[in-house]
């Protein structure tokens, strides 16, 4: 009886394409909303304070994301699909509170209103990672 083979399987291409895909929204996303953020709490933190640190939150997670995707293993795949969790959390959450409470908020967040000033794509990125985690293996995630 022969040993199991430990090299990893390759992945198919549309998993690798997508990967990538992933990699790149998320990083947009965290230098965009880093940005963003740094220029807001520089020149008018007292504004709007929660919005503010809201928006530093998702963009740290999007930072997060980014170099989890890109690692391999099992420890940077559990750390993905904490940052992909907790994204979604938080833009299910402040997208109900901001929709609920809109006063709190004087600036809006990256995710207020589910990501709508983002064209949504803050609300369905989550849901795409965590799908993409579900089909991939931890040992065999693109590195590239």
């Amino acid at each position: 009886m022969s040993a199991p083979d430990p090299t990893p399987r390759p992945q198919p291409a549309r998993r690798r394409a997508m990967g990538q895909v992933l990699i790149a929204a998320y990083a947009v996303f965290a230098v965009s909303a880093g940005a963003r953020t740094f220029s807001q709490v520089v020149t008018q933190f007292d504004v709007a304070p929660v919005a503010y640190v809201l928006s530093g939150v998702a963009a740290a997670v999007y930072l997060v994301a980014t170099v989890a995707f890109r690692k391999p293993g099992r420890t940077w795949f559990r750390v993905a699909l904490a940052a992909c969790l907790f994204e979604m959390a938080g833009v299910i959450g402040v997208g109900l509170w901001t929709t609920l409470d809109p006063e709190l908020f004087a600036r809006a967040t990256v995710w207020s209103h589910f990501g709508s000033g983002y064209f949504f794509v803050p609300l369905v990125l989550p849901f795409v990672g965590l799908a993409w985690l579900k089909h991939v293996e931890p040992e065999t995630r693109p590195v590239r």
